[in-house]
C-alpha cells in the first residue's frame, strides 16, 4: 500500500509543473499596455542610435582608407616599389 501511496504523490506532483509550464506568463501580460509600448519605442530607439554609430564609424575608417591611399600616391618610394615594372606598356 505504501508503494502505491508514493507513486500516486509522486505522479500528482508531476502533473503540477506541466500544467505550468503549458500557460507560462508573459512579461507583457503581467505590464500594462503603456509600458509595453513604451519599452518597444526605446528598443527601436536604441536599434536605430546603434545604427548610425555603426555607420559613422565606417565612414570615419573610408575616409582614413582615402587619407592613406592619397599619402601613398604622394610618396614617390611607395609608388617605385608598387610600380609595374615593365615601362614598354607606357609609351
Amino acid at each position: 500500500m505504501s508503494k502505491k501511496r508514493k507513486q500516486a504523490a509522486s505522479s500528482a506532483a508531476k502533473a503540477a509543473p506541466k500544467d505550468e509550464k503549458d500557460n507560462p506568463v508573459l512579461l507583457n501580460e503581467l505590464l500594462s499596455a503603456d509600458i509595453v509600448k513604451k519599452l518597444k519605442a526605446q528598443a527601436e530607439e536604441l536599434k536605430k542610435a546603434e545604427e548610425t554609430r555603426k555607420e559613422d564609424i565606417r565612414k570615419q575608417e573610408e575616409e582614413k582608407k582615402k587619407q592613406e591611399q592619397k599619402r601613398l600616391e604622394n610618396d614617390f618610394s611607395y609608388l617605385l616599389e608598387n610600380s609595374d615594372p615593365s615601362w614598354s606598356k607606357h609609351k
